[in-house]
């Protein structure tokens, strides 16, 4: 949550500015603001609460061309949404100005101990806590250096003794009036990138905003603290001083965070799923040897073949996609795996024997309580695996192997492409652990063959996009849904039900089919459509059934179901057929309706669909 941009060169910062920050949208806000400085050497803060439309007025009609500046979009922790709390803030006596991602658990006593020395808060937030604290260790370098006038290396010393002073996570930009020539920032926990241009340097949480900006790319590190002038990047670690810093090549283009000929991202990236998928793959199925192909693990085959268990953690979409796993990797690598809520598994203690191996799967790499439990899981020795769409992201540095999805940029808040990877990936994996153990080669081909498939047969599952909304259009007004599937559409439900409510804000819920009858069932009526997922398979007559149940119960019912399955039409209220395909790839084919119906419910009932309320992209925060 929260997002942070900055920019010192030769242009007008206030123009990369709010572009930035408008790119920063889906990390979720509910305030922004910027700080330049103006041709008096004075800082000009604009804030508003609200969407970035409100900021953007407001700092556009400046005539101020200050080269440097920072922005924030402000996710409310401390304190409501207001003005006044919204980023950046003032330290010291208008000497500094700095934004803020991530939370100070220990603001209240240092908020003390400042007060009593007779600093002024004006706000509520941890942050200007930090502000003010960052002044007072300069002030007391001042106080003992006899007057000796202040550098960029003094600066970055006093940083680094207000920083560990500081509890909890964060992520800074800080801006004095003293050195209107550099941007200062530090990372713990909360990410920072700074791109490289021509005369001109640029920050970020993430890499979108710097797209089209600029081509090579600096990702911060835990306890580094990096001073950025327009031509020059310096990088210090807390313990080790100035150290060397890798430059990468930005993989993002501009066409990638633009929405083209889409009204919104959500349905662009539904739409990029054939392509996403063929990006997860590329590279990574290996026809000759009947498996797959993985350059990140970390992890010999022998050692991978001493594996008894496997631990899939995650949050949210994610953590349907490693339902999903679980599935593949129990039925097609006959490995033993367990599901972990990551907000449930990094404060428990269960019992993991020196040959479980945990995967912590993120689309941005950032998510608080996975990386928290992926930690407290290295801490107890055990190997850790990634599966992310973010390179350079905390988790993707911390783990000690793992799986990039190359799905590109995914702006909407609510996930779709990057659910599609994660599946597809799991999948992949699967593969290859069944190819070490058991799994035949003519098996092996077989699968491959089929994932191979896969985006052909999405492209053809997006033909009902139409149909999708004219059942969406029926529906539009209703305040329940159920959702139902078995085996391995029962993750399918529950992802169609979590999309729905996620930007529509009806209530809707997800169950095996077979639970329906033990309570979600007494919710039946005219007025709960129930989305039964049934292809068929082994169990199609007993999710039939189910079917029937809620008919007889006055239920709408619709279905999505194979292309040829005549006998669904006979009993659903609504089919969407979609093509047929083996069971281990449904998962992926089924969720294209139910994304599409949530996206279409959402834009009839005048929802902001890549910004729902109280939602964010990356949550940074427990």
């Amino acid at each position: 949550m929260c997002g942070i941009v900055g920019y010192i060169g030769s242009g007008v910062a206030k123009d990369f500015l709010l572009e930035g920050l408008r790119r920063l949208e889906y990390r979720g806000y509910d305030s922004a603001g910027t700080a330049t400085v103006d041709p008096n050497g004075d800082f000009l803060i604009t804030k508003s609460t609200g969407r970035i439309h409100s900021l953007s007025s407001m700092v556009a009609s400046s005539s101020c061309k200050s080269n440097i500046g920072i922005g924030h979009t402000r996710w409310a922790t401390h304190g409501p949404a207001t003005v006044v709390n919204a980023h950046p803030h003032i330290g010291g006596s208008d000497e500094l100005t700095i934004a803020h991602n991530g939370v100070i658990e220990n603001f209240n006593e240092l908020r003390e101990m400042l007060a009593a020395k007779d600093y002024t808060f004006k706000s509520e937030t941890d942050t200007e806590v930090v502000a003010h604290l960052i002044a007072e260790c300069l002030k007391s370098h001042r106080a003992s250096s006899n007057g000796t006038p202040l550098d960029h290396d003094a600066v970055v010393e006093c940083m680094k003794q207000a920083l560990a002073q500081l509890r909890g996570t964060f992520g800074i930009v800080v801006i004095l009036k003293e050195f209107p020539d550099a941007i200062f920032a530090a990372r713990l926990g909360s990410p920072l990138v700074i791109g490289i241009g021509s005369d001109e340097h640029f920050v970020a949480s993430d890499a979108s905003p710097l797209a089209g900006y600029a081509d090579q790319i600096v990702y911060l590190a835990d306890h580094q603290v990096a001073v950025v002038t327009a031509d020059h990047l310096q990088v210090s670690h807390r313990d080790s001083g100035v150290i060397s810093h890798d430059v990468k090549e930005l993989q993002v283009d501009s066409g990638q965070v633009e929405l083209g000929e889409f009204k919104h991202y959500m349905l662009k990236e539904i739409f990029e799923q054939p392509t996403s998928l063929k990006n997860t793959m590329r590279g990574r199925l290996n026809e000759d040897d009947a498996t797959a192909v993985f350059g990140g693990l970390n992890i010999s085959n022998q050692d991978l073949r001493k594996v008894k268990r496997i631990v899939l953690t995650a949050c949210g979409t994610s953590w349907h996609s490693a339902l999903v796993g679980e599935y593949l990797l129990e039925e097609i690598a006959q490995i033993p795996t367990e599901v972990e809520y990551a907000s449930e598994l990094r404060y428990r203690n269960p019992p993991m024997d020196d040959d479980t191996l945990l995967f912590a799967i993120t689309q941005s790499g950032e998510t608080a309580d996975t990386l928290g439990a992926l930690r407290e899981m290295k801490r107890k020795g055990h190997m850790t695996m990634a599966i992310c769409n973010v390179v350079g992201s905390s988790i993707a540095q911390e783990a000690d192997g793992g799986i990039f999805l190359h799905a590109g940029p995914e702006i909407g808040v609510a996930s779709t492409k990057a659910y599609t990877s994660q599946c597809l990936a799991l999948m992949m994996l699967s593969l290859y652990l069944g190819r070490l153990r058991h799994l035949s080669y003519n098996a092996g081909r077989r699968m491959i063959d089929e994932i191979k498939r896969l985006p052909s047969l999405i492209e053809k599952a997006l033909q009902c996009n139409e149909q999708a909304k004219a059942i969406s259009e029926k529906y539009q007004h209703v305040n329940n849904f159920l959702y139902l599937g078995r085996q391995y559409n029962f993750p399918t439900a529950l992802e169609g039900a979590l999309k729905l409510k996620e930007i529509s804000y009806i209530h809707a819920e997800g169950y095996p089919a077979a639970e329906m009858k033990h309570g979600p069932i007494a919710l039946v009526d005219e007025q709960t459509p129930s989305v039964f997922v049934m292809p068929r398979g082994f169990i199609y007559e007993k999710v039939m059934s189910n079917l029937e149940e809620i008919k007889a119960r006055g239920g709408p019912v619709i279905a999505v179901a194979f292309e040829g399955d005549e006998r669904i039409t006979e009993v659903a209220d609504d089919v969407i057929f979609v093509p047929p395909v083996e069971d281990f790839l449904q998962p992926i084919v089924t969720v294209i309706p139910l994304q599409l119906i949530a996206y279409h419910i959402a834009v009839l009932r005048g929802c902001d669909v890549d910004k729902p309320r109280n939602l964010a992209k990356s949550v940074t925060v427990e």
